[in-house]
């Protein structure tokens, strides 16, 4: 068991590390051909931020076990809101910019709400192509009205900060395939290892998904929430996770209804749908305002910290029990 859990630790660690080379490889590649930064950014850097959870997912369900997959993506957004969100904002208080609030804020409560509805039923492969259809709407949406805007969007902006520095064609491949065999194999692992966890301590994938897979795959963006708040940029911070949790749903959740079709446990429904639609809409109450419309306080980040912190020990006291 040992094993396992090394290998589920070096599995996240690569691939982080080859989700970063991915991009930086892909994104050189595009803007050595004439692709502009905006387009790379909003696409390239956006949904390769977003490979380590899609390919867990996507490896997962095509292995079986959807339940990891499914929990990889609600458990992200939960760590998302709750983890990142609120130790950031303990960092430095976070303000949101007012094109969060009027576009990408209801439209991520709108995904969730849809995503949950849509699950009730079980997940099918028409609810995860509407999924993907709908990320490729959303996408060029986003590019389509940051092209037409010439007012700061903090959106687009944090995808293209993440842009990487220019590199030869020759190194950018290189980058492009050692990132994506990294990213494969890494994510093999990482799948198999959690897989054994699970079964050896008795506990469901969902769990998993939901905690050590999901917390992992999230460390990227934590770090990049923290630093954007310590260089003053903390509406990048509050973009960083909507753009990541919107991704997420359209991405990531629609991998187990495309690749493994079935039934959501109940567990899922009763629990973890709830939590991640009353994250959402906490984040979406504090950026409307409590104390102060757009900003999350030191104290409401401390309070995000600790509901989550409740679900994870409420998730360990179910998975003792069971």
């Amino acid at each position: 068991m040992v094993i396992n859990f090394i290998a589920l630790l070096a599995g996240l660690a690569v691939l982080v590390y080859s989700a970063d080379k991915f991009v930086m490889g892909t994104a050189s590649i595009a803007r050595n051909y004439g692709v502009s930064p905006l387009l790379i950014g909003l696409t390239i850097v956006s949904v390769g931020t977003s490979a380590p959870e899609i390919l867990v997912s996507a490896i997962a369900s095509w292995q079986g076990n959807a339940g990891l997959a499914i929990g990889n993506a609600l458990g992200s957004n939960i760590a998302n809101i709750g983890l990142i969100l609120g130790v950031t904002a303990l960092v430095a208080p976070l303000a949101f910019h007012y094109r969060i609030l009027r576009r990408e804020l209801p439209v991520l409560m709108a995904i969730s709400i849809g995503s949950y509805l849509l699950s009730l039923d079980g997940w099918d492969f028409f609810d995860g192509a509407l999924m993907l259809a709908g990320l490729i709407t959303f996408t060029g949406w986003l590019i389509r009205a940051a092209a037409n805007e010439k007012q700061r969007d903090p959106l687009g902006e944090e995808m293209v900060v993440e842009l990487p520095g220019n590199l030869p064609n020759k190194e950018a491949w290189l980058y492009f395939g050692f990132g994506l065999i990294g990213l494969l194999l890494s994510s093999r692992v990482l799948v198999m290892s959690a897989v054994n966890i699970a079964q050896f301590f008795s506990v469901s994938d969902v769990v998993i998904g939901l905690t050590i897979v999901a917390v992992g795959t999230s460390l990227p963006e934590l770090a990049a929430s923290v630093g954007s708040v310590l260089k003053n940029e903390d509406d990048l911070a509050v973009g960083n996770v909507v753009g990541s949790n919107i991704y997420n749903l359209l991405a990531v959740y629609s991998m187990p209804g495309v690749l493994a079709p079935g039934p959501v446990a109940e567990s899922v429904l009763a629990r973890d749908f709830p939590v991640m639609l009353a994250f959402t809409g906490i984040l979406f109450i504090l950026g409307y305002g409590i104390s102060k419309a757009g900003y999350i306080s030191r104290w409401e980040g401390f309070g995000l910290v600790s509901a989550y912190t409740v679900y994870g020990w409420f998730l360990y006291q179910s998975a003792v029990v069971a």
